[in-house]
């Protein structure tokens, strides 16, 4: 795997994979990416040009896609719309990226024999109670509860039909919530740093009891590159790092970080369909493939991505404004 195509690779999860493989290989990258809002050059700005190329374009354009599959030995495919929040507002542009761009590089993968692996997300499985010691495996049931998590799940399905299908070389993985630098400030954790280091409080939708399970970015590009060389074709692999957290206990883990009363917070009307609780059980991937997160410290993690974004400013600055008007036009 030499020669290694990224789409969605300007993203925050795709750019994270991107230094990953120049970081630990020696590979060659194409990145492929819309540059949608959510994209950014600067996040691949400082890797060696000689080994990193940025190509513009749609990943459902069959014309655009061909040809950079057919020069690859491998596709890495992170290219997704993913904000819940968006998806609500207009599920076309989620159903023609998630669902069409994954049939159209479906397509061009099995024309040319071309190795993939799909990067999902634990969303597709709905959420558990709060009080369920259950999480979440590679053999749990779909049950999506947005139209993001309802593309995200198709788009899987799709991959697992050609596998069988057609006989496509692909391995699907399904991870948990990523965090770390290069994230848009309209997600959860950068929105709530960025609030806060404009002495703004934290936004906590409802009650703040919703538990995510948080990942470094960096562990997220590693378990995909260890699913990408080692893992069984047609398998899915679930990705997670025993993050699990309340909302509410990472905004007022952010607070104390500054300084700031964990009470200074504001809770704000909670979205529709709000999955109460995601947790993950990566063992097929730990045991079988022997992956292992290395940010294990979750509290560790919080405190350099806060610096990160701190350090940041000139980045997230000149998206900060349009992302609150637009939550609180809906009273978040």
């Amino acid at each position: 795997m030499r020669r290694i195509l990224v789409t969605g690779g300007a993203g925050f999860v795709g750019s994270g994979f991107v230094h990953h493989l120049v970081a630990h290989t020696d590979a060659s990258v194409t990145v492929l990416d819309k540059l949608t809002y959510a994209a950014s050059r600067d996040a691949l700005r400082a890797l060696p040009p000689s080994r990193v190329q940025l190509v513009v374009g749609d990943v459902a354009d069959a014309d655009v896609v061909g040809p950079l599959v057919a020069a690859h030995d491998a596709v890495v495919h992170y290219a997704a719309e993913s904000h819940n929040d968006n998806s609500l507002d207009d599920p076309a542009v989620f159903v023609q990226t998630n669902v069409v761009g994954t049939f159209t590089l479906l397509e061009a993968v099995r024309r040319h024999g071309t190795r993939l692996h799909h990067v999902s997300t634990d969303e597709v499985y709905g959420d558990l109670d709060l009080e369920d010691p259950q999480r979440f495996t590679e053999s749990s049931a779909y049950d999506p509860s947005s139209p993001y998590s309802a593309t995200k799940a198709g788009s899987d399905l799709l991959v697992r039909a050609w596998v069988r299908s057609f006989g496509v070389r692909a391995t699907v993985s399904t991870c948990s919530n990523n965090y770390g630098p290069w994230q848009h400030v309209e997600k959860f954790i950068p929105r709530q740093i960025t609030n806060v280091i404009d002495g703004q409080p934290p936004k906590v939708y409802g009650a703040g009891r919703n538990v995510r399970d948080w990942i470094h970015v960096d562990d997220h590009a590693s378990a995909v590159w260890t699913i990408l060389t080692r893992g069984r074709i047609g398998e899915t692999y679930v990705v997670g790092a025993d993050g699990e957290r309340s909302n509410l206990e990472v905004a007022r883990q952010i607070l104390e970080h500054f300084g700031r009363s964990p009470g200074d917070l504001d809770l704000v009307a909670d979205r529709a369909g709000h999955d109460l609780r995601y947790a993950l059980d990566s063992a097929k991937l730990r045991t079988e493939l022997g992956w292992a997160p290395q940010h294990r410290d979750f509290e560790a993690g919080l405190a350099s991505t806060i610096e990160w974004y701190v350090a940041h400013e000139d980045w997230w600055r000149p998206h900060k404004q349009a992302v609150e008007a637009s939550y609180a036009a809906k009273g978040q």
